[in-house]
């Protein structure tokens, strides 16, 4: 992957404050001009530096029920697990860590109930060996903004 200079670090920081900013406007701000822009955030995308999607907030959708969980998995089980996991719809986000615990994962669901169901069927796939869940009460920040 190329180093990216100050030009696209800018593209970068203005389409992660607004992802619908125009090329017009991004090249407005940066004082450049839009074949410009449009030229680098195609580079920047084909490049695989800059992926462009739609956000969904699951709140909005229902899914009011946040929760944190660390798993901790025996190691010639972690491939399965993962695997398993990731196939899991309330799975927002799932990372590979170190520490105690080898997973961490982000799940969201309608329900405290629907959260049981889940942590019930979780406790179910071989491997893991012990978990730790923290419901999240408040969100304070959640930002793909970059510095």
């Amino acid at each position: 992957m190329r180093d990216i200079d100050h030009l696209d670090k800018s593209i970068l920081r203005l389409l992660s404050k607004d992802g619908r900013m125009s090329f017009t406007e991004i090249a407005s701000q940066l004082e450049v001009t839009e074949k410009t822009v449009r030229t680098r955030y195609r580079t920047l995308v084909d490049e695989g530096i800059l992926d462009v999607v739609g956000v969904v907030n699951p709140i909005s959708l229902g899914l009011k029920v946040s929760a944190i969980i660390q798993l901790g998995v025996e190691s010639q089980k972690l491939a399965d697990v993962m695997e398993s996991v990731m196939s899991s719809k309330e799975v927002r986000h799932l990372s590979l860590i170190t520490g105690e615990y080898q997973i961490l994962m982000q799940v969201n669901v309608k329900t405290y109930d629907d959260l049981t169901l889940f942590l019930k069927d979780l406790n179910a796939i071989p491997g893991i060996s012990k978990s730790n869940v923290m419901i999240q009460l408040e969100v304070n920040k959640n930002t793909f903004e970059i510095y």
